[in-house]
C-alpha cells in the first residue's frame, strides 16, 4: 500500500500559516486545531492503462462545519481513489479561529501547487478535481463557482496557475448560505452574525455559470445537519446553465456518513462517483 507524502502549502514564515485554535480536547478521528495547511499526497496504487498518459487527481477537502476536520473523509477516498489508478490529495486548511479568505487560499493554494507539479508528478493539468464534504462541500463549490473571489498576495503561483477545478466532487454539502443553511458553518467562516450581503456573496448555487466544472452530488433527503435543499439547489442551477451534474439523492440516512460502508442502502455511492470519474481512470 503506497503512502503519502507531504506538501506544506505555504513557506516558513508565511502569514497564511494557520494561528492556534483555541484549546480544545480532540474526540476520536476528529481535528479541531488541523494546524498547518497541507497536502497529503497519494499516488496511484496501481494503473491500468499504459505509462505514457497523465492521471487524473482529486483533491479532498474534509467537512467540519468549518471548525474541525473530519478525518473519515480524508484519508479513506484518498485510498479509494489511489487504488482505481489515480492521485489523490487530502487537503489540511485553516479553519476556525481563521475566517474567510483562509481555508479559500488554502484551497486555491492547493490546486495551484498541484497543476504548477503536473509535469513532474505525471498529473494531467487539465484533470484536477475538487472534493468536499459538508462544509468542505462548501470551501469546494466557492472554489468551483468562484476560483478568482480572492487572490492572495502571498500566492506566488496566483498570477500564473490557475485555481479553478476541472471537476468538483460534493458530499452532502453546505451550498447556501441564506437558504436552508448550516448557520454554524457560516459563523466559523464569515464571523458572529454576518450580514446577508455577505452571506449572498458565498451563497454557491447563487453564483453557478457555463464556465463551471462538471459536477457529481451525494445527499441523503433526511440529512437533518445539512438540509438537501444546498444539493438540489446547486444541481437545479447547473442544470439552468446547461453544465454536466449528476447528483445521487438517497432517501434516507444521516449526515457526515463518509463511504458509508456499514449501511448498505448508502455504501454504493462510492461506486457510482467511481463510474463518474472512468474517463479519468481509463485514461481516455
Amino acid at each position: 500500500m503506497a503512502e503519502s507524502h507531504v506538501i506544506n502549502l505555504w513557506p516558513e514564515g508565511s502569514k497564511q500559516i494557520a494561528s492556534p485554535a483555541p484549546a480544545e480536547k480532540p474526540s476520536p478521528g476528529w481535528q479541531p486545531n488541523p494546524g498547518r495547511p497541507k497536502l497529503d499526497l497519494y499516488p496511484p496504487t496501481q494503473s491500468i492503462w499504459s505509462g505514457t498518459k497523465k492521471r487524473g487527481c482529486v483533491i479532498i477537502c474534509p467537512g467540519g462545519g468549518y471548525g474541525g476536520l473530519a478525518n473519515h473523509e480524508g484519508e479513506p477516498f484518498a485510498r479509494l481513489f489511489a487504488m482505481h489508478g489515480l492521485y489523490a490529495a487530502v487537503l489540511t486548511y485553516r479553519v476556525s479561529p481563521n475566517r474567510f479568505p483562509a481555508p479559500y487560499n488554502d484551497a486555491c493554494r492547493a490546486i495551484r501547487i498541484i497543476r504548477s507539479r503536473a509535469e513532474e508528478l505525471g498529473i494531467d493539468p487539465q484533470r484536477i478535481a475538487i472534493m468536499g464534504f459538508s462544509a468542505g462541500g462548501h470551501l469546494a463549490s466557492t472554489v468551483a463557482t468562484q476560483p478568482t473571489l480572492h487572490v492572495e498576495p502571498d500566492d506566488d503561483l496566483a498570477p500564473s496557475v490557475s485555481a479553478r477545478p476541472d471537476r468538483v466532487i460534493l458530499g452532502y454539502p453546505v451550498v447556501s448560505f441564506v437558504t436552508r443553511y448550516h448557520a454554524g458553518s457560516a459563523a466559523n467562516l464569515l464571523g458572529p452574525d454576518p450580514s446577508l450581503e455577505r452571506r449572498t456573496r458565498f451563497s454557491n448555487e447563487l453564483h453557478v455559470t457555463k464556465n463551471n466544472p462538471p459536477a457529481f452530488i451525494f445527499h441523503t433527503g433526511d440529512d437533518a445537519a445539512v438540509p438537501v435543499e444546498n444539493a438540489l439547489m446547486f444541481a437545479s442551477a447547473y442544470a439552468r446553465e446547461q453544465v454536466p451534474c449528476e447528483l445521487h439523492i438517497y432517501p434516507t440516512g444521516p449526515h457526515g456518513v463518509g463511504m458509508a460502508l456499514g449501511n448498505p442502502a448508502l455504501r454504493s455511492w462510492t461506486g457510482l462517483l467511481i463510474d463518474w470519474l472512468q474517463d479519468w481512470i481509463t485514461g481516455v
